[in-house]
C-alpha cells in the first residue's frame, strides 16, 4: 500500500500536486497536512488538521513525502515569522518523515537558492536546503522553479505586473528565469518521485518546462 503526504496542499504548487495524485490514482492513500478542511473530497484523500507550532509527529507517515510550503514577506510580515514558514516548518516535516520510515522527500525550493545570497529570500531558501541535505533520505529532491503561474486565491499586484512582464519577454529570458505554471512543477515532482535514483537530486526550473500543462499518465 503506497501512501503520499503533502505538506502546503492548500497553496498553488500544492493545490495541483494533489490534484495530480488524487486523478493519477498512483497512491492508495494521499495524505495533505491541513490547517483547516480543504472544501474537496475523495475516496483516496485524507486530510490532516495540523498545528506547526505544536506539532504531532507522529501523524507524519508516508512513503513518499512532498513539501511545498512558502509565504511571502507580505503575509509574515516580519523576517523571523518567513523563516519559520520557508525554512522551519520543512525540516519539521522531513526530520518527522525520516523518523517514521519515509524514503523520500520532495522540496519546492525557488531559482537563485543560496545560502550566502544577498537576498534574504534566496537565502533561507539555500538555507533549508543544506539543512535537508544532512538527513539521510534514501532520495531527496529539490525543486527550484522561476516565477510560478497559476490562479492564486488571493491577488498580488506586484507579482501580477512581474508576471506580465516576464512572460510577455520570456523569449528573452534563459530557460531557468522563464515563467513556469505550478502544474508543470507539480508533474515534475510526481514523475521524478516514481524514479528508481537515490541521493540527491536539484532539479532547475527549465527541465520543469518539458512536463505538459495536463496532466498525463507515465509510461
Amino acid at each position: 500500500m503506497s501512501t503520499a503526504l503533502i505538506a502546503g496542499a492548500s497553496g498553488l504548487t500544492g493545490s495541483a500536486l494533489m490534484e495530480l495524485l488524487l486523478e493519477s490514482n498512483a497512491y492508495d492513500r494521499v495524505k495533505v497536512l491541513v490547517r483547516r478542511p480543504l472544501e474537496i473530497e475523495h475516496p483516496s484523500l485524507e486530510q490532516i488538521l495540523y498545528d506547526y507550532e505544536h506539532p504531532d509527529n507522529s501523524r507524519i507517515q508516508a512513503d513518499h513525502v512532498y513539501c511545498c510550503l512558502g509565504t511571502t514577506m507580505k503575509k509574515a510580515v516580519t523576517r523571523e515569522a518567513f523563516f519559520r514558514v520557508d525554512h522551519d516548518y520543512p525540516l519539521q516535516v522531513a526530520r518527522a518523515a525520516y523518523q517514521n520510515g519515509a524514503g523520500k522527500f520532495a522540496l519546492v525550493s525557488a531559482v537563485g537558492a543560496n545560502p550566502t545570497s544577498l537576498f534574504f529570500y534566496n537565502r533561507v531558501k539555500g538555507k533549508v536546503e543544506e539543512d535537508l541535505k544532512e538527513i539521510p533520505f534514501e532520495t531527496l529532491y529539490i525543486f527550484r522553479p522561476s516565477m510560478l503561474l497559476g490562479c492564486r486565491d488571493e491577488f498580488r499586484l506586484a507579482e501580477a505586473l512581474g508576471k506580465g512582464i516576464m512572460k510577455s519577454f520570456s523569449f528573452l529570458l534563459p530557460g531557468n528565469m522563464k515563467p513556469i505554471h505550478a502544474r508543470q512543477v507539480a508533474a515534475c515532482m510526481f514523475d521524478r518521485m516514481w524514479s528508481e535514483e537515490k541521493g540527491v537530486h536539484i532539479i532547475q526550473s527549465k527541465e520543469m518546462q518539458n512536463f505538459p500543462l495536463k496532466y498525463r499518465e507515465r509510461d
